[in-house]
Formats: structure tokens, sequence, C-alpha cells
């Protein structure tokens, strides 16, 4: 069996590692000055909290007999990690300590951002780091900024556009045992991840006037709507709400409710509705519950899933899943 196979055999297992990491992994700056206080068990705690969610993800498999599924390989299953900027670095020691734990063939191919623009992304993220994700088809990224104001390309971005990341779903649902200010939160969120407001269109017009171009198509539109309605299905979900703002943005919102209408017919036995963005914040913060499976373009993607990570206190509890 060769790696690219592995790789994708174990991409599903890696996926729900992925949520396990980036929750563990911000638990580790939410007990910040836990780690500065020597006579504090840390190791208890973070066991606890990794157990939780281990369960909720995995349900009733254990870690080590998920991973032993894969362990058939005559070698390590390589994978691509992105160990980032500022906690990132302490995050990735973690991310390979719980993947050892949890006996996956890893070898991890460790890239890391440049100190120079690489011409061929227009990024400090070099050609080698994108190809590295191609080859392996899977991969884990830690925090990375991009200086503010600076003119250089997002690192996010050049990710999200050059391996056509277009999903980006987040779960956000209660821990057992983690109180918050809601209880029983359990939906999903899925922004379209590749253009919107964020396709890094802008120019100035004349000296103090600029203009960012919000671009939507119907190929992306219908590729997300369709993503969000599979989904649904598949883990048993009952509604899909599609958030917009087409009272205003006639055209390119507009654009995106129809696709997602023409998704919702092939799928009667999920409800379907549309929820203008802001009456959504409002009814999200009243009332959670009311919420199953929400797409949505990129822009109001990136602002209601933050909100929803605010239901359970702490961004880092909420993980980003990014499928192409």
């Amino acid at each position: 069996m060769s790696h690219k196979v592995n790789a994708l055999a174990l991409a599903p297992f890696l996926l729900k590692i992925n949520i396990i990491l980036f929750g563990f992994s911000f638990l580790f700056l939410l007990n910040k000055n836990q780690r500065q206080q020597p006579g504090i068990d840390r190791s208890i705690s973070q066991s606890m909290a990794l157990t939780q969610v281990l369960r909720r993800v995995l349900g009733s498999t254990p870690i080590s007999s998920a991973a032993r599924a894969f362990s058939s390989a005559p070698s390590p299953i390589p994978a691509t990690l992105f160990p980032g900027d500022g906690i990132g670095p302490e995050i990735a020691e973690a991310v390979k300590q719980v993947f050892q734990a949890a006996e996956v063939p890893i070898e991890w191919e460790e890239h890391y951002v440049g100190d120079q623009i690489d011409p061929r992304t227009q990024s400090f993220l070099t050609w080698e780091s994108l190809e590295s994700v191609r080859r392996n088809k899977v991969g884990l990224k830690g925090p990375m900024a991009t200086p503010i104001g600076k003119g250089h390309r997002s690192l996010n971005l050049t990710l999200r556009k050059e391996l056509n990341l277009y999903a980006n779903v987040r779960p956000c649902y209660s821990l057992p045992g983690y109180k918050t200010r809601y209880d029983n939160v359990d939906l999903i969120t899925i922004r379209e991840n590749t253009e919107g407001e964020y396709s890094g269109l802008e120019h100035q017009v004349v000296r103090g006037v600029v203009e960012s171009i919000k671009i939507i198509t119907r190929q992306a539109s219908l590729r997300v709507a369709e993503y969000a309605f599979h989904y649904a299905k598949t883990h048993g979900r009952e509604r899909v709400s599609a958030i917009h703002k087409a009272n205003i943005m006639q055209k390119t919102d507009g654009l995106f409710l129809k696709c997602c209408r023409e998704v919702a017919e092939k799928y009667p036995e999920i409800t379907y509705e549309e929820v203008v963005i802001d009456n959504c914040c409002m009814m999200l913060v009243k009332n959670p519950a009311l919420f199953d499976v929400l797409v949505m373009p990129n822009l109001y993607g990136d602002i209601i899933s933050d909100l929803c990570a605010g239901f359970d206190w702490w961004f880092g509890l909420n993980a980003k899943l990014q499928y192409w």
C-alpha cells in the first residue's frame, strides 16, 4: 500500500485528532499562569480535558484501536506540520506527543514560515511547503501571523487559495463537565473559504479612496452548499441555515442564496432556511440551540464561527477543519 493511499485513508482520523490538537493546544494558553507555577500538577487536568474531547470526537472507539487500523503501513505515513508562530512551536511539540501516545505511524515533515517573500507564492510561505501538503494530502497548522499594514499576502489566505481549501468547518459543542454560558450547544459552522471579501482584491481608486472587491461565484457557492447539505445528511443533522445579507448585497449574496436553494432541492429530508447575518447573531446569543448547520460566505463565517467559540468561553476549544 502506497504512502499516498495510506495518507488518504488516515485523513479522517487526522481531522478528528485536529479537533483535539487545536483545543488541547489552546488549553496550554488558557493555563499559562499554571504553567509558570511549579507546584501545580497540570498534567492531570490536561489529561482529563483531553480524555473528554477524545470521547466526544472519536465516540466509544479507543484511540489506540482507531490508530491500529492504520498501523499496517510498512513505513510511517508522511504528514506536513506547520509549527507556526508565537505559541506554535510549543503546540507542535504537544501535537507530536499526542500522536505518539495514540500510536499513529506518522513521519512529520516540518515546514516553517520564511523571512523572505517567495515570488512563487507572493507570501512568506514557500512553494516547497505547499508542495509538501499537496504530496502528503494531509497537514496540521499552528497559528500563523501576517504583519498588519505591511502589504504582505496573508499566510492563511495563501494556504486556502493555493491548496483550494474551500470548506472551513468548525464544530461548536458543549463539553461534559466544562461549565459555559450555555448548555447542550451542538452546532456546525461551514464557511466558504476561498472568495468573498477575503479574495484579497483591493486597490486605491484615488488618494483617500480605496476599494475592496467582493467575489461570489456560482461554482464556489454550489460547492460549499453541497458540502453543507452532504455533511448534514451524513452526520444525522436536520437543518441547514444559509446566512446572508442579500437584502443589501442583492447580487453577490443573492447568487449565494440561489445556489443554496438549488442544492437544498436535492435534500428534501433536510430543513432549509435563510437567515440575515445580523438577525443570526442576535438569535445565536439568545439561544444557540435554534441552529444546527450554518453555511455562509467567507466574511460572515469568520465572524459567526468566532462568536460561536465564545459560547465555550475560549476560542481554543473550537477547532477548524479545512477540506479540499
